[in-house]
């Protein structure tokens, strides 16, 4: 073969690889569903009205929230007061408990965070509430401080993915 078909050859492969890149990246998101109307978002702070207040946890969840939305979607984040979609919301819980017990003594514990979401779709003027909770386990050797700072990732990674899930999935 000559040096021109070659490299022909590598740019059809190349492009073909491309597609198929693409087309995963397009599969990957399928299940997102937004009206085609709704073009911005507003994601105002998510306050933390939990009885316990881990001050970290509000500040960290809005901004991943965010990130998400804006990362994920085809929406624009805005601060305006007239946007398509305004997502608000607080924690509601973030309580500790023992969830294991061993000869005796405690062996786990659980950390369990609950989020209360409102997704307002000011274009059909309609209101839709969503409730979010997961538990995280911790071995009882561990003080509450210690457990907060190495589930924190954990914590915030997972109540945003659930939160985007209930809102764009709707499941």
């Amino acid at each position: 073969m000559k040096p021109d078909n070659k490299i022909l050859i590598r740019r059809k492969w190349l492009m073909l690889l491309f597609i198929f890149i693409s087309s995963c990246n397009i599969y990957k998101f399928h299940d997102i569903s937004i009206p085609i109307d709704i073009k911005t978002v507003k994601v105002n702070y998510i306050e933390n009205k939990a009885p316990y207040v881990n001050p970290q946890l509000s500040p960290k969840l809005t901004d991943k929230l965010r990130q998400k939305i804006v990362s994920q979607t085809r929406l624009t984040q805005t601060n305006a007061d007239n946007v398509d979609w305004e997502i608000s919301g607080y924690v509601n819980n973030y309580s500790f408990s023992t969830s294991a017990i061993s000869g005796q003594r405690e062996a786990n514990n659980r950390l369990t965070v609950g989020v209360h979401i409102t997704l307002n779709n000011h274009k059909l003027d309609k209101i839709s509430e969503y409730d979010v909770s997961r538990n995280f386990e911790f071995p009882s050797s561990q003080s509450l401080e210690q457990a907060e700072a190495s589930l924190s990732d954990e914590m915030i990674r997972s109540l945003t993915d659930d939160i985007f899930n209930k809102i764009f999935s709707q499941w």
